[in-house]
């Protein structure tokens, strides 16, 4: 099996590693320097320092190299750079299987990625996306993980889950991806909370009472949009939510934590160094949410935080002082 992995930051390596167990992989980026820089060290020491890439995964900045013979297409650029991404393929004139791994709302239209894909790529035979409970460097290190492959084809989810599948990754089939796309969106904004309210010292009991409203919000959300409850509640969802608002290798929690340390936007993105796809999907999702007249306190809030209109501790006073009510989803 041939697998191309479209984008080489800290997750498409990671993927790359975990499928070049069973097959030969081909690493694009877009930088000439970057695929010499990890042909020559056997690493991709931007993105994931200290992973060796295995001898059957060749890095190339060369598209059209990458692209021939794969019976796979595995996506993992940026929310951003998915639309580019998919018009030059498209160009191509390939049909082969393509399989998505970015999370959130395109900036601008707040689109998700199977929403671009139609705009864009409306003829595609076979795609669909992976997400779930995942770190980058835990899935490079083999370290055992369960993603969740949707798509509105039953069979194609299913033989997506079949190929993909890894001795420590395994891999669950879905025909949700409004919620399974949802579940990888919202939960980024609600771990850049989780981590506000850890920097401002607030404890695990605030951390708790966060990650169980952001799931009451992404269900909310999901169910307007034609997500499934037991999407929700699964590894897309509360799974993904769980890890992401309480594991230190959170892009997105970190971003919280420096905002609540007093850091700007601007100076806590820098020194993060990635991708926090969190920040661009916060400010969507809060413009969503007012659109749907669907109830996300703690998405309004934080990108309050984000827009710079409200200091993190003011929001946080701001959610415990809102009108008592019965709990309900």
């Amino acid at each position: 099996m041939n697998v191309c992995v479209l984008g080489a930051g800290a997750w498409g390596t990671a993927m790359a590693i975990r499928l070049a167990g069973a097959a030969r992989v081909r690493l694009w980026t877009r930088s000439p320097e970057h695929a010499t820089a990890m042909a020559a060290t056997r690493v991709n020491a931007r993105y994931l320092a200290g992973q060796e890439l295995p001898a059957n995964l060749a890095p190339s900045a060369d598209l059209d190299a990458s692209l021939r013979d794969a019976d796979w297409l595995i996506s993992a650029v940026p929310t951003s750079g998915f639309r580019p991404l998919l018009q030059t393929l498209r160009e191509r004139g390939g049909k082969t299987p393509l399989i998505w791994l970015c999370k959130g709302f395109e900036a601008g239209t707040r689109r998700l990625p199977h929403e671009v894909l139609e705009e864009t790529w409306p003829e595609h035979p076979a795609a669909g996306v992976l997400s779930g409970p995942s770190f980058a460097l835990e899935v490079a290190r083999g370290l055992p993980a369960a993603l969740t492959v949707a798509s509105r084809d039953t069979e194609f989810a299913r033989g997506a889950a079949q190929a993909l599948h890894d001795p420590r990754l395994r891999l669950y089939a879905s025909t949700d991806v409004v919620g399974v796309e949802l579940g990888g969106a919202v939960k980024n904004v609600i771990a850049i909370a989780a981590g506000i309210s850890d920097g401002l010292g607030f404890g695990l009991n605030a951390r708790a009472a966060l990650v169980t409203r952001g799931l009451a919000e992404l269900t909310r959300l999901g169910l307007h949009l034609g997500g499934r409850p037991e999407t929700f509640m699964g590894l897309s969802g509360m799974g993904d939510l769980i890890l992401t608002c309480t594991g230190d290798l959170s892009r997105n929690r970190q971003v919280g934590l420096r905002l609540a340390a007093g850091e700007s936007l601007e100076g806590a993105l820098r020194q993060l160094g990635h991708v926090a796809e969190g920040v661009t999907t916060a400010l969507e999702l809060a413009v969503l949410a007012d659109t749907l007249r669907v109830d996300m306190p703690i998405t309004q809030s934080v990108a309050a935080i984000l827009r710079g209109e409200i200091p993190p501790g003011e929001a946080v006073a701001a959610l415990l002082a809102r009108e008592l009510k019965d709990e309900a989803m």
